[in-house]
């Protein structure tokens, strides 16, 4: 079973988020807080394989909370959940290592969908988060592929971005998930990455990918 940590200021919403994670057999809240001035403490007391993460929250924020915990436990995978879609705040959580951005007027559902989609190794994120990173790309001039990405490397790389899992990804390529594997641990070498988030935040940093 996958232990959940939660970080909300918002008591109702934080309550609501505890039913609907434990009302899965897959997953148990093992802790519930209201900001992050105590994470590192939390985190070594409660042991959890996943956090959802607010945004603006007193004392420490979810900022703070993503680069202080992703700094101590590098693995520890981070959904950001909050009504903020400016770039921003989007990019910080991202370049602070965060592997997911969903946002609060989506469903119930999809974040519950996401949440299994990270611990499946995607990156998910909310369409309309999607939408702007993907703008970003387009609104920049493209570099030279200097990290000498292959095709279906930079295509596996540009799903990865988008929020697929690797089930999706090979979906969407017609190979096997080990087959993706491969590619994504050729992509991260290339990209001097330890992990998908560190290449998607690099791959929108540096504007790696040449999106349509």
């Amino acid at each position: 079973m996958n232990r959940v940590s939660i970080y909300e200021d918002n008591q109702k919403l934080r309550e609501l988020l505890e039913l609907l994670i434990n009302s899965s057999e897959e997953f148990q809240v093992v802790g519930s807080h209201p900001n992050c001035e105590l994470i590192l403490q939390h985190t070594q007391a409660e042991m959890p394989d996943l956090i959802i993460m607010d945004i603006d929250m007193p004392i420490y924020n979810g900022i703070d909370g993503v680069r202080i915990a992703k700094e101590k436990y590098p693995y520890l995978k981070i959904i950001m959940h909050t009504v903020f879609e400016d770039d921003d705040r989007l990019f910080a959580c991202l370049s602070h290592g965060a592997d997911g951005y969903i946002l609060k007027k989506d469903s119930p559902s999809m974040l519950f969908q996401a949440i299994k989609q990270l611990m499946d190794g995607g990156a998910p994120m909310s369409p309309g988060i999607a939408k702007r990173i993907l703008q970003t790309f387009r609104k920049q001039t493209l570099p030279a592929n200097e990290y000498h990405l292959t095709e279906r490397e930079k295509q596996v790389l540009e799903l990865l971005t988008r929020g697929f899992s690797y089930k999706m990804i090979a979906n969407e390529c017609s190979i096997s998930i080990e087959t993706v594997r491969r590619h994504l641990k050729n992509i991260y070498f290339k990209l001097q990455v330890q992990c998908g988030t560190e290449a998607v935040a690099k791959a929108i940093r540096e504007r790696i990918i040449d999106l349509p």
